[in-house]
């Protein structure tokens, strides 16, 4: 419970990444560097679950969704690229407040 509270409490992060391909961002790289993100922020690592790659464009957004330790409750993350530089994608990482479903 109070994991969860923590991650809660980091709505806002900002992450650049290398794009790869042809301007997107695998998902396997978003769901990292989000995870990476939160943790540096709380402390605690959580499992963040992307469905697809983001295009790495300025207002392109995608909907994951976190778990946190041994707490099977699935929270959404929206993920939303802020910025490009080059071969670099920034993106914010919001928590939401309510569970899924």
């Amino acid at each position: 419970m109070a994991r969860r509270r923590l991650l809660l409490a980091a709505p806002l992060l900002a992450l650049a990444l290398a794009a790869c391909g042809a301007g997107t961002l695998e998902a396997s790289t978003v769901e990292e560097g989000a995870a990476d993100a939160l943790e540096e922020q709380v402390g605690i690592r959580p499992e963040v679950s992307c469905p697809d790659d983001l295009e790495a464009e300025v207002g392109a957004s995608m909907e994951c969704t976190l778990t946190a330790g041994d707490d099977p409750t699935e929270y959404p993350v929206t993920v939303t690229v802020s910025s490009v530089e080059g071969d670099t994608a920034n993106f914010d990482v919001e928590v939401g407040d309510a569970p899924v479903g």
